[in-house]
């Protein structure tokens, strides 16, 4: 959503508000003293950056309260902020920061390992915990909020720049402005009826967007406090809550099964938290976490990109989103021919009866505020074709226009001609009770096609017993024919991403040649068994030949 507004506004207007604002540990900053340090910071970049190049700076931080006051101070200067993903490495976190055109990196000690040896020109590094930088910053302590503008501010000047979690490729950088930020902040504190009084925990990582849009800009638009937590933590999480007085939260699916794989205590519910808002807990754990925790999950979806949103709204069936955001005109299509897809069919127990018909691309056939991404205009067309936006992922539309989202395109399983969703199949699987997290992927058929594999994490001691397994596959009303795990791999952690998704590509990458323990069922009738070095040899051997490589 856009704003005719600007996040400049929103940070201005909290100058002599001396409530609290911002929350870490025991530091506690007024709005007033936020607005002071970040025309400080706004001070200082005015006179760091080149005249005549980008005005963008990278943060490479935690989520400590330099990120907040640098994102404050861009917006005050007219600059960019590009959150550098820690979890790079190499050329890789190189070329990240020197494709945003960043002049200055914001950094602390704790990450200067990363930088080292890297060729980095034109970039000046600030280290913000060192005695350096306090000298640096000092001098600009007086600066007020309208003293350093680098350029004129308006709802379309360059906010964020930040990474999408792309599965192959480097990453793209995002372009959001300061309308359309300051837009969806103010969307979703209407939207949740956040107040000033609230506190918004932000233990999601801040050079991802969901952390920015959903948490932090919220809490700006209603003046409302942020506390921050460096990582996420599932152990710490209820004790930061009662701590900071935290109200609101975001998460992605994969941190609420974390949460929820705590061991349970009788104060669960003695907490003032009332809201998590985010993506992909799916609606077994989102159940289990409300009735354990006593906080309503509220699902939404919206790409990095801006370009769709799906609004939860009353009557939502359980297992749907939601329907579009006002504006939007979403359409679930055929990826290849662009023809919309056919409403989905359910039988007994919510089961999708025509998901082969009915699954399809998410696209927004409207005026979009996706704003592209940062030189690379391939890019830009792919997400853009038809006059479209196009989200990459796959979703499926009742008779009532309720959305329910199926997966990644890259999620879609095809088995003996049937195409099924991992999504669908995480589901029905995350009600299994000895399992803590699911993650449901392809690997090739030895013939044609592919075949189901999971991988599960159980919860802590607990073995894997086949034959339980395959009776929990066998009691569930949905579960198609070709939707049951031909293969089950048992970790005792599931691999995820800086921003706390499931690492699907790495769990492909290895398929069942990997070194944790697989159950397989070799004859396709529900039994279990333990794929052995002499079960291997022979499954290779089929593939082999069918000169298929698995």
């Amino acid at each position: 959503m856009r704003s005719t507004g600007t996040v400049a506004e929103l940070v201005r207007r909290q100058w002599g508000d001396h409530r609290p604002a911002l929350k870490h540990g025991p530091t506690v900053l007024t709005h007033h003293q936020v607005v002071e340090g970040a025309a400080a910071r706004a001070a200082l970049l005015a006179d760091l950056l080149p005249r005549g190049g980008e005005p963008h700076l990278g943060v490479l931080l935690d989520n400590i309260p330099e990120f907040p006051l640098w994102l404050s101070a861009a917006a005050l200067a007219g600059a960019a902020v590009a959150g550098i993903n820690p979890t790079r490495r190499g050329p890789e976190l190189a070329r990240d920061i020197l494709h945003t055109e960043a002049a200055v990196l914001i950094t602390e000690r704790a990450h200067l390992p990363l930088l080292a040896d890297l060729e980095l020109p034109g970039v000046r590094v600030l280290v913000t915990d060192t005695e350096a930088y306090a000298a640096l910053l000092a001098p600009y302590a007086g600066a007020r909020p309208s003293d350093a503008v680098l350029a004129p501010i308006g709802p379309d000047s360059r906010m964020l720049l930040y990474f999408t979690s792309g599965s192959t490729g480097a990453p793209k950088a995002a372009i959001c402005t300061q309308g359309r930020l300051a837009g969806a902040g103010a969307s979703l504190a209407g939207h949740f009826g956040v107040r000033p009084t609230d506190t918004h925990y932000i233990c999601m990582p801040m050079f991802h967007g969901n952390a920015v849009l959903a948490d932090w800009a919220p809490a700006l638009a209603a003046g409302a406090a942020i506390a921050l937590r460096p990582r996420f933590s599932a152990s710490a999480f209820l004790d930061d809550v009662r701590g900071y007085g935290a109200t609101y939260f975001t998460y992605v699916g994969r941190a609420v099964q974390y949460l929820l794989a705590t061991p349970e205590r009788p104060d669960d519910r003695d907490h003032p938290l009332r809201l998590g808002f985010g993506t992909e807990a799916g609606a077994v754990d989102a159940a289990r976490f409300r009735e354990r925790f006593g906080v309503r999950l509220v699902e939404g979806y919206g790409s990095s990109e801006g370009g769709a949103a799906i609004q939860h709204a009353p009557g939502t069936p359980p297992g749907a989103i939601g329907r579009a955001a006002p504006g939007d005109d979403l359409a679930v299509v055929d990826p290849e021919s662009g023809e919309e897809r056919p409403p989905a069919r359910f039988g007994p127990g919510g089961r999708l009866l025509n998901g082969d018909e009915a699954i399809g691309e998410l696209v927004n056939r409207g005026p979009t505020p996706f704003e592209g991404y940062w030189r690379n205009p391939a890019a830009d067309a792919e997400r853009a074709r038809r006059g479209w936006y196009w989200t990459g992922d796959l979703f499926y539309r009742d008779v009532d226009g309720f959305l329910y989202f199926a997966g990644r395109t890259d999620d879609r399983l095809r088995v003996d001609s049937e195409n099924l969703a991992a999504a669908t199949i995480e589901n029905i699987l995350a009600r299994w009770e000895e399992a803590a997290a699911a993650a449901v992927y392809a690997v090739p058929d030895p013939v044609t096609g592919d075949q189901v594999m999971a991988a599960l994490a159980l919860r802590a001691g607990e073995p894997f017993d086949p034959a339980a397994f395959a009776a929990f596959l066998s009691a569930q009303p949905d579960l198609g024919t070709k939707m049951a795990p031909r293969f089950v791999r048992i970790l005792d952690r599931m691999p995820v991403t800086a921003t706390n998704k499931i690492h699907r590509v790495a769990l492909r990458r290895e398929g069942f040649r990997c070194p944790d323990p697989v159950w397989w069922d070799r004859d396709g009738d529900g039994a279990y068994v333990r794929l052995d070095g002499e079960g291997l040899a022979a499954l290779l051997e089929q593939y082999e030949e069918q000169g298929r490589t698995p």
